[in-house]
């Protein structure tokens, strides 16, 4: 199975949802939440990508490194390579039904696993997209890190509990959909997080707590303080707050910030080794990738997935070559022109 087949079977199997396009910008699509698109005018997704295209990366081949190392131990999971796929629910309604909510983090879980790597599961209105990640574990799949909406306190804590049960090695909420309008309409609230909520969930759950949705240094600061184990630099993919920076805008100002303190994560716009090396070299440890993965579990299930993060895998391993770094761990600043 090669990228180019898992696009066409893609595209098919979407029916519009997702156009496929030659380049996954965000613009064919702005707007269309439903769907795969950016919220609004669409801005928040393009600024992901543009932010990201803005750094260049300097071709250096004079050194000794031919073999770079990309596997990672990322909280206490060791990885093939420093990729995680994002969480992504709601199949039916962003993905016209493409496939079953089920079939969706199956594909996932069972695809990051035949990689070396791991998925997150998502979370909803319908209790079968938080169910459908604890059924893959259950069925021997993988693990999985269940990412939780940001629901009462309590309801988070219960629903962590349930993942740690599962087997889950992680979990997180995605704090960024604090104003998600179809949990609202489904009557199951969410809403921001105090600082003191956070620590909280902490003191409450056994295994490590992901905060995705960090977009300032001080709200870095704030999960550091609560106890968080990991964030993930993340504008929810453009589709939470239309005309917010690029992540890789904002990386660095949060590494210089919490870097060493806790795990960080970040994704927005990531579509190839070259574009995970940059966010490294911009101080994160690794990094979620959602849309491609989407591609790749809608054309081609579990293979594709695994297809897209070998892809990947490759792609990166030829950037760090050609940029003459080592170890994923150990990516230098100066590698970015």
């Amino acid at each position: 199975m090669d990228w180019h087949t898992l696009k066409a079977q893609a595209r098919e199997k979407f029916r519009g949802a997702c156009r496929v396009c030659p380049i996954c910008n965000g613009v064919a699509c702005a707007g269309e939440v439903p769907g795969m698109g950016g919220l609004g005018s669409g801005a928040a997704f393009r600024n992901n990508v543009e932010a990201l295209a803005g750094f260049r990366l300097n071709l250096r081949t004079i050194h000794n490194v031919h073999t770079p190392k990309l596997s990672c131990r990322i909280l206490g999971l060791d990885l093939s390579l420093p990729v995680i796929a994002a969480a992504i629910g709601g199949i039916a309604m962003n993905m016209n039904g493409a496939m079953t909510e089920e079939e969706y983090a199956a594909a996932i879980v069972a695809g990051c696993r035949q990689a070396g790597t791991i998925g997150m599961t998502g979370d909803g209105p319908k209790p079968e997209v938080f169910e459908a990640g604890l059924k893959a574990m259950a069925a021997g799949l993988g693990p999985a890190i269940p990412i939780i909406k940001p629901r009462d306190v309590d309801k988070i804590v219960e629903l962590a509990q349930r993942a740690a049960a599962a087997g889950a090695p992680a979990f997180g909420i995605d704090i960024d959909a604090a104003a998600l309008i179809n949990m609202t309409n489904a009557g199951q609230k969410v809403g921001p997080k105090t600082k003191d909520e956070l620590a909280y969930i902490k003191q409450h759950t056994s295994i490590p707590f992901i905060v995705k949705g960090i977009m300032t240094p001080d709200e870095a600061e704030a999960c550091c303080a609560a106890g968080v184990d990991a964030i993930v630099v993340s504008n929810h993919g453009g589709r939470a707050l239309d005309h917010t920076p690029g992540t890789a805008q904002v990386l660095p100002y949060i590494a210089e910030t919490v870097k060493g303190r806790i795990t960080i994560l970040v994704d927005g716009g990531i579509r190839s080794g070259a574009d995970i090396l940059k966010m490294l070299a911009l101080g994160a440890d690794a990094v979620l990738i959602g849309r491609p993965l989407a591609i790749g579990a809608v054309g081609g299930g579990a293979d594709g997935v695994a297809t897209v993060l070998n892809k990947f895998a490759g792609e990166l391993r030829a950037a760090m070559v050609l940029t003459g770094t080592a170890d994923v761990a150990a990516v230098k600043e100066d590698i970015l022109w």
